[in-house]
């Protein structure tokens, strides 16, 4: 046996002993690590805010809280809107079930002349089997619902932390960081932060502004029609439509139409119109004169970033994927090098010039 054998043998299990034992930590703490992702560009989105106030003699810990108390009141607003307006909606519910229930067993009665009444069925579903399965199934159902309700409570706690954190001690951070790198790595270190702060707050605050005017646009037209819970639906629509890739705006457009459809079907189509005409404007109008200055990304680019994002880190990574792959960009931009445009390359490339045809003269 040769004398090296044993010691490679040794070291080839210690190193597949070190692989596994660091796979098992990382899907341990995988959980973790999305907080700190989460918290870390939040902290970036509320950098400029913080800074300014800091520039201006206030202590960075008083304008961070500062900062998330102004989130948390616009958070708990728009929560306190939307729980109104379903409750609302949940209470007209119930009141007009015992009508809508008569309707329903009259029309029942009179297409095929049978004799059913609602309380007949009410003590039959009372009595039945599957109603006492579906309260101790709901129950259970209780339980689990509160577990994660609390577990969402302890991610928003621990999210919270690590942003405030990463905001108020952002000077000493980048500090510490700095110091374990050489000179030429700091400059590098300290233009990366500087283009993820800026990329990130630009991004957040074009988003918050297509919000805002999404929201008016959309309280004008549900007011006119006279839509109930105008302002909560329009808080929905701002905020669904922009901070939800993807499939935000039909998720933010189906409620009003939804909403539109009981007081009136003509109504709702008047809503859908609405809805796809000011998506078409926000497209090619709005966005691009918002974006061109903080995320400027091709559009089929930030596409595919949210598909990638969505795909790695779920909905996490979806509502991060812009503002990284914004971030990258701009800082592999300074590094590539670029090259005047030759004679053929930019005749190929040129758009094509239209030709005015003159009237012939006679």
């Amino acid at each position: 046996m040769p004398p090296w054998l044993p010691r490679a043998v040794v070291l080839v299990l210690a190193l597949v002993a070190c692989f596994q034992l660091g796979s098992w930590a990382f899907h341990q703490l995988i959980g973790l690590l999305v907080n700190v992702l989460i918290a870390f560009f939040l902290a970036l989105a509320i950098e400029p805010a913080v800074a300014r106030m800091a520039a201006r003699g206030m202590r960075r810990g008083l304008a961070t809280f500062l900062v998330f108390l102004a989130v948390f009141v616009v958070g708990a607003g728009f929560l306190i809107l939307l729980g109104s307006m379903l409750a609302g909606q949940i209470i007209d519910m119930v009141e007009g079930f015992p009508r809508t229930l008569d309707s329903v067993i009259d029309s029942i009665n009179r297409t095929f002349r049978t004799e059913l009444s609602r309380l007949e069925i009410q003590d039959s579903l009372l009595r039945s089997d599957w109603l006492r399965k579906y309260v101790q199934n709901s129950a259970t159902g209780v339980l689990d619902v509160s577990a994660t309700v609390l577990g969402g409570l302890f991610k928003l706690l621990t999210i919270g932390l690590f942003s405030f954190y990463f905001a108020a001690d952002g000077p000493r951070l980048r500090r510490a960081l700095c110091s374990v790198l050489p000179p030429a790595k700091q400059s590098e270190v300290l233009r990366a932060w500087e283009i993820a702060v800026a990329k990130t707050g630009g991004y957040l605050y074009s988003r918050g502004l297509m919000a805002l005017i999404s929201g008016l646009a959309h309280y004008v037209v549900l007011a006119v029609l006279k839509v109930p819970n105008a302002p909560a639906l329009a808080v929905w629509v701002g905020l669904v439509s922009q901070f939800i890739p993807t499939i935000g705006t039909y998720l933010a457009g189906a409620l009003p139409i939804l909403m539109a459809f009981t007081v009136n079907p003509w109504y709702a189509l008047y809503v859908l119109g609405f809805v796809v005409i000011y998506q078409q404007f926000e497209n090619y109008v709005l966005q691009p004169k918002l974006t061109s200055k903080t995320v400027d990304i091709h559009p089929a680019v930030a596409f595919g970033s949210v598909i990638a994002g969505t795909a790695l880190l779920g909905a996490v990574g979806a509502l991060v994927a812009i503002p990284a792959v914004a971030t990258l960009q701009a800082f592999l931009g300074a590094y590539v090098k670029r090259y005047e445009l030759t004679r053929e390359a930019d005749a190929s490339t040129a758009r094509p010039r239209r030709r005015l045809r003159l009237p012939r003269l006679r």
